[in-house]
């Protein structure tokens, strides 16, 4: 869900970085952005679920480095990102008290957590009862969950399908590589490479290549290897991580829509009352 507000902050904002977010405006846009997804894949896909992510991320605790270089680039920025993640929060809430939709949000968990350990419950558990599932976002982290023949991804930003043809290879390559929005380096270099400014070492397609088909070759770089892959695969989740997804799904089951009208009515949303029967 963060993606979503974020790209539609992004469009409200335009080039005025260093001016008050416009709460109605964003509120109109991430709710107008909701509906359009509603009706472009509801009848497809089923119920729309809100995945988002918490704060003090799990994996921090393994790996103190992780995404520490968000926080710096916020702070060096125009946008005021305090007022910003306060109306973030405030609309997130609106959703969870006023919408049919299911709002997920797990104490040190990000949204690739709820995403990743529903997509595995409603294959082995309720496939048959929800048929294929749709993963709306441009992250490539999840082309590994393409790995389940009933998974379907769609890149809201860019309005295309992601595909791949071997998505455990693809997984092998993103654990080898690192990412660098998330401060995670190549298996070849240290740690601390991107907040130390150390340069990371080149790591080849060939090598890549060369690791994936030798296991002894691998094997020398278990250590960091496994610390990607800690990071980065989704099998890795804790497991009371996992647990509580589970329950708050659940937990949300049987929502309507009957306090909508009245919403659009408070926070004077004239112009989404016409379509509220879309919601």
């Amino acid at each position: 869900f963060n993606q979503v507000m974020i790209s539609n902050l992004m469009v409200a904002i335009g080039n005025h970085t260093n001016i008050p977010v416009d709460e109605g405006l964003f509120r109109h846009m991430v709710l107008n952005s909701l509906r359009s997804y509603k009706q472009q894949f509801g009848n497809t896909f089923g119920e729309i679920v809100i995945a988002c992510d918490d704060r003090n991320y799990w994996r921090k605790q393994h790996f103190p480095y992780y995404k520490a270089n968000r926080k710096k680039s916020r702070d060096a920025s125009e946008i005021n990102w305090t007022q910003v993640f306060e109306v973030f929060n405030k609309i997130k809430s609106e959703l969870r008290e006023f919408f049919p939709y299911r709002v997920i949000q797990i104490e040190t968990a990000e949204a690739d957590d709820v995403i990743a350990t529903l997509t595995v419950h409603f294959g082995y558990e309720e496939k048959s009862m929800h048929g294929d599932l749709l993963i709306l976002s441009g992250d490539k982290d999840y082309i590994q969950l393409h790995k389940y023949k009933y998974v379907n991804q769609y890149d809201p930003t860019r309005k295309k399908w992601i595909t791949h043809n071997d998505p455990q290879k693809y997984l092998f390559e993103h654990i080898c590589k690192g990412d660098s929005s998330d401060g995670i380096p190549n298996i070849l270099s240290d740690g601390d490479s991107f907040v130390s400014g150390k340069r990371q070492k080149p790591l080849t397609q060939k090598k890549i290549d060369e690791l994936y088909n030798n296991f002894d070759e691998k094997h020398k770089y278990d250590v960091t290897f496994e610390r990607n892959k800690q990071l980065i695969d989704l099998t890795m989740i804790p497991e009371h991580i996992k647990e509580q997804v589970i329950a708050k799904y659940k937990e949300e089951e049987g929502k309507d829509r009957s306090k909508v009208f009245n919403y659009f009515i408070k926070y004077k949303l004239k112009n989404l009352m016409e379509s509220v029967g879309e919601f």
